[in-house]
């Protein structure tokens, strides 16, 4: 409703395209390096870092990790809006009547988001089976609860909603309207009609829009690789899964985009994010559905940062500073981890409101999604004998189209985040590189370098050769290198950057020592 709403029919369908082609690019990826042999825990950061090294996984793991973290913010205080939006006492008022019974203040909001978040922390902790229990329990709360709602667009008759619209210690009433389906109601939110958030009272945009949709709606493509280390069968399902995913949550997308302008006046979606309560024909199960969805999110964004901290932790990358999130339970689980995230995740908290930092949150996801494709797109153009993915539905140009992506975009929403955020990695490249030990996961630079020099020799033709760029090519044959230095600087001298060649003679028997 928010998107629709403000950006209209015609440019939601463009957000919605151009959100999934960078998702889909990414997605495809995902999919070829998860298909790529073993896959252990952490995810993006495991892919990332076993294909850049060190330097690139942990600065990336980093900021992954504080997107993972927000986003759980983001969504408890979701959350608790919803919460206190149902059973809250209205503004101006000293108690409430019936339902609405909880108090609103900071204090008391901070209250409920610390008490929600501990019910995702004993779901965390108890471990990945029972995490992937609930959520899909809650998978099917929310498709019935979308069930109903495609229902409710062609049972509920037309009617007025009325709004209340908060200002300090008053409120003002205006009215929507739910029209059925209506070709007059289509046409007014066909195109853009952006307004001031009622929110937050600011004034929206299509780039402010499109950071709202893409950072609520489609950075979970994730969450299944985040928890590769907790998957039976990883390269199988990481694809399926992730793909899957994708597309139904799409046509979901503009199915809802269609129905919402065919029936809702403009009024009612900017002013009231909330409607679908409305005009449901089972109110109460929309508001559990809300619930479920916005717990399920907080869920899987703290479970994904505990699993990008244990790995992070166990490459040790940043020596003692991580060492206690290497801890596990007996059955496996990074407790520690857990508990770890849950403390950044309740600091994060005490802030309120992230409007501050949502935009550098989902220029960091922007930026994970574009050195995933970063990764695979180093891995296909080096030629790696050890890269032979069982997915092949990508290419070296959708790797680059999802990097160009992501990179456009980040820019498109917010210049100034997009800017920090690249600076932020920059400093942690830096700081890795001259602090982090030496690994020895392998660096696909150097196949980079193989595989460009062998392409350039290849290329060399001896009939083209002319005496203007003659060079030397020397070949140097020594009993002992170690007792010739002065022989080879001699011919090093020679050379005069030509091709240099030293050998090593070993005067044996070929048959000595075979048995």
């Amino acid at each position: 409703g928010f998107v629709v709403g403000h950006a209209g029919l015609y440019q939601a369908l463009a957000m919605f395209a151009v959100a999934y082609f960078i998702i889909g690019m990414t997605v495809l990826s995902v999919c070829a390096i998860a298909t790529n042999g073993a896959l252990d825990a952490g995810g993006a950061y495991y892919m990332i870092s076993r294909a850049l090294g060190p330097e690139f996984g942990g600065s990336i793991g980093i900021m992954f990790f504080l997107a993972n973290v927000c986003g759980s913010a983001l969504y408890i205080l979701g959350l608790v809006e919803a919460v206190v939006d149902s059973f809250g006492i209205p503004p101006g008022q000293k108690s409430g009547t019936g339902v609405h019974v909880l108090p609103q203040s900071y204090w008391y909001e901070l209250l409920y988001g610390t008490i929600l978040l501990a019910l995702c922390l004993v779901v965390c902790l108890v471990g990945a089976s029972i995490y992937a229990k609930a959520t899909f329990l809650i998978f099917l709360i929310v498709t019935a609860v979308l069930g109903t709602i495609l229902v409710s667009f062609f049972a509920t008759r037309p009617l007025g909603v009325p709004i209340r619209m908060p200002h300090h210690n008053s409120s003002e009433t205006e009215s929507g309207n739910f029209t059925g389906f209506s070709l007059a109601t289509l046409r007014e939110n066909l195109g853009g009609g952006y307004g001031v958030d009622y929110t937050t009272g600011q004034m929206m945009s299509f780039s402010s829009v499109f950071a709202v949709m893409l950072f609520n709606g489609c950075t979970g493509i994730m969450a299944g690789s985040n928890m590769s280390g907790d998957l039976k069968r990883p390269s199988y399902s990481i694809p399926r899964g992730t793909i899957s995913a994708v597309l139904f949550t799409y046509l979901v997308y503009n199915l809802l985009a269609f129905l919402m302008c065919a029936t809702c006046s403009r009024t009612l979606l900017q002013k009231d994010y909330g409607f679908l309560r409305d005009i449901s024909i089972f109110p109460p199960l929309v508001t559990v559905g809300i619930y479920a969805a916005t717990l399920s999110a907080a869920m899987s964004n703290l479970i994904g940062a505990s699993r990008i901290l244990y790995a992070l932790a166990r490459d040790d990358l940043f020596g003692r500073a991580l060492a206690l999130a290497k801890k596990t339970s007996a059955s496996g689980n990074p407790i520690m981890a857990v508990i770890l995230s849950w403390l950044v995740v309740q600091l994060v908290l005490f802030s309120g409101k992230l409007n501050t930092i949502a935009g550098v949150v989902t220029t960091f996801f922007l930026l994970v999604y574009a050195t995933v494709n970063l990764a695979c797109l180093a891995l296909e153009w080096a030629s790696a004998p050890n890269f032979r993915p069982t997915f092949r539905y990508f290419s070296w140009h959708t790797c680059l189209l999802g990097i160009a992506g992501c990179c456009v975009m980040m820019f498109l929403i917010s210049p100034v985040s997009a800017s920090a955020s690249l600076g932020f990695l920059l400093l942690l490249l830096l700081a890795l590189h001259y602090l982090s030990p030496s690994s020895t996961w392998g660096y696909i630079s150097q196949a980079l370098i193989f595989h460009q020099v062998r392409k350039y020799l290849l290329m060399l033709d001896v009939r083209k050769d002319h005496v203007k760029f003659w060079r030397p090519q020397m070949l140097l044959m020594v009993q002992n290198p170690r007792s010739s230095p002065r022989l080879i600087d001699f011919v090093n001298d020679l050379k005069k950057s030509g091709l240099y060649v030293l050998g090593h003679v070993e005067l044996q028997d070929l048959g000595e020592g075979l048995p």
